[in-house]
């Protein structure tokens, strides 16, 4: 018995490794471009499915592409109804590896004349630097899975002497779908639908099972390549979660669309051999699952917009949450971890800006302290995940966005110790003691909100600086005159000490404004343009915060 289990268990193991690798390092070499693309070639579901599809069969991996997917999903840089057509497209280049398989790999010997690949790209992940040591890994691991795929068709053959695995379930659907369940068990036992489908192809080459198992043992290997994702998504945000589910509903219609249709599409196949001169075998195995994948395409893609609308629905987002776009898997992407924690410190601002223009307009206290609250919670949460980014100290690209932002959460907090402050004391801000202020902060947070919703902050810094100075100058000057003109007596000195306290936190409320607004600016400009726009002689505020 060991002499086949130790080489079929050695050649999937090699063939795994290979495709680990080979995976890893076409994405390493090529990743800034292949996410560039990803995002800007998905302008529709139909372009999206091709970007998709293309990106697969460069990086031979699906679920690197859906998991890079979801992470931009989090990050609000692909709608979802995008992101259904990347997930099509990508079950669709998935099926390129079939073909690569049957017709290199079963039919010529490469194991041995890729060896020399595996040699030269251990040396360049050694010696090389930068992205030639990722073209390195790629090399080494293409000609380490040709090795396992030849070390593996070897083991077929014993195993195919040995067991009539032709006798597994056939003859009817029920047949198909236990044969599709063990092609399903296999690829997650695996967590590779390509190391499942290159075993099938093997046998299917080998003689050891017929064309109907493996056509079945296709359909469930299609099915479980999704379990990357879903474990990907487990404990996600809710757009993960939604990737995942859109990329398991399209791969399980497909499959059972494959299963009821199976005679018909074993009717093309051999009308494909007899008129398109196709080899019968591994090649008709991967002609049938690009086939059937294929045809849920057709089906699919027309109604991405409708599938999206039906897959948010059956995942709700109730909360919407600054913090609900940050998950972990974006920290393997800093650029597209910045860029969520961007558009969460964002939302934030507003939110906080919310606060105060109630507490302005002394709207109820209870329901702006549960706002505040929940603000305090997700602050914390969005200061956590930008600490967790990890960047090199050397790309400006990364590190002024991250230093802008650490600069906004350090005025968003002061900001809350302030609005802590005015929620707390009962005195009336919309009253005529405080006309003064009202019109000039109100101002200050229309110009605010406007500029984080259109994500033009830039363009109203300066005019918000000059509200901010000015009604600094005008604070200053009313703590003067109401302590002057203080009435004698305990209780009216304590009320305009109150009152005084509320001159400066609407002043220093004025100023956290204008310059987490600023670093918010400054972190979207550094991101086009590379680098932290400079300040000349930020000004401090009473604490000490520039």
């Amino acid at each position: 018995m060991f002499d086949f289990l130790i080489p079929f268990a050695g050649g999937l193991g090699l063939f795994l490794v290979g495709m680990m690798l080979m995976s890893d390092g076409l994405v390493g070499f090529a990743s800034g471009a292949l996410q560039r693309g990803l995002i800007r070639f998905t302008g529709t579901p139909f372009k999206a499915m091709l970007s998709g599809g293309l990106i697969t069969m460069l990086v031979q991996s699906s679920s690197a592409t859906t998991v890079t997917l979801i992470g931009f999903v989090s990050a609000g840089l692909i709608g979802f109804a995008q992101a259904v057509g990347v997930v099509i497209g990508a079950s669709l280049g998935n099926t390129a590896t079939g073909w690569i398989v049957a017709g290199l790999g079963l039919k010529v010997n490469l194991g041995f004349y890729t060896l020399p690949l595996v040699g030269i790209g251990a040396f360049m992940k050694l010696l090389a630097r930068g992205r030639w040591q990722a073209l390195g890994m790629a090399m080494a691991g293409f000609g380490l899975m040709f090795l396992g795929l030849d070390t593996l068709q070897q083991a077929m053959k014993q195993i195919a002497g040995l067991f009539n695995l032709a006798s597994l379930p056939t003859g009817g659907y029920g047949a198909r779908i236990a044969v599709m369940l063990i092609g399903l068990a296999m690829t997650a036992v695996m967590q590779s639908s390509t190391a499942a489908i290159a075993t099938t192809l093997a046998a299917l080459h080998a003689g050891a099972i017929n064309f109907d198992q493996a056509a079945a043992l296709v359909v469930g290997a299609a099915i479980g390549t999704t379990m990357t994702g879903v474990l990907s998504a487990i404990g996600g945000t809710i757009h993960a979660k939604r990737t995942a589910l859109a990329y398991v509903l399209f791969n399980a219609a497909a499959g059972v669309i494959a299963i009821v249709l199976l005679p018909l599409f074993h009717q093309v196949i051999d009308w494909l051999g007899v008129h398109a001169g196709l080899d019968a075998g591994a090649s008709s195995l991967a002609a049938f699952h690009t086939l059937f994948i294929a045809v849920g395409v057709i089906v699919f893609l027309p109604f991405a917009g409708p599938f999206s609308r039906y897959v948010e629905r059956l995942l709700p987002d109730g909360a919407g949450l600054a913090s609900a776009r940050l998950d972990d898997t974006l920290l393997a992407l800093p650029a597209v971890a910045l860029e969520a924690s961007e558009r969460a410190l964002e939302q934030l601002a507003d939110e906080a800006l919310a606060i105060y223009d109630g507490r302005l307009r002394d709207q109820a206290s209870d329901d702006l302290a549960d706002r505040l609250r929940q603000f305090d919670r997700e602050i914390n949460r969005v200061y956590d995940f930008v600490g967790r980014i990890e960047v090199p100290a050397d790309d400006d690209r990364l590190v002024a966005p991250r230093i802008a932002q650490l600069h906004a959460i350090d005025h968003l907090l002061r900001f809350r110790t302030r609005l802590h402050d005015l929620l707390q004391v009962r005195t009336e801000l919309s009253g005529a003691d405080f006309g003064w202020a009202f019109e000039a902060s109100q101002r200050i947070i229309d110009m605010a909100r406007a500029g984080l919703r259109s994500h033009e902050l830039g363009s109203v810094i300066d005019e918000m600086e000059l509200a901010a100075t000015g009604l600094t100058a005008q604070a200053h000057q009313m703590r003067q005159d109401a302590l002057r003109h203080a009435p004698a007596g305990q209780p009216n000195v304590v009320e305009a000490l109150q009152r005084t306290d509320c001159f400066r936190w609407i002043e220093r409320s004025a100023h956290h404004i204008w310059r987490m607004s600023h670093y918010l600016a400054q972190g979207r400009v550094s991101r086009q343009k590379g680098r932290l726009p400079p300040m000349a002689h930020p000004p401090l505020d009473a604490e000490g915060a520039e």
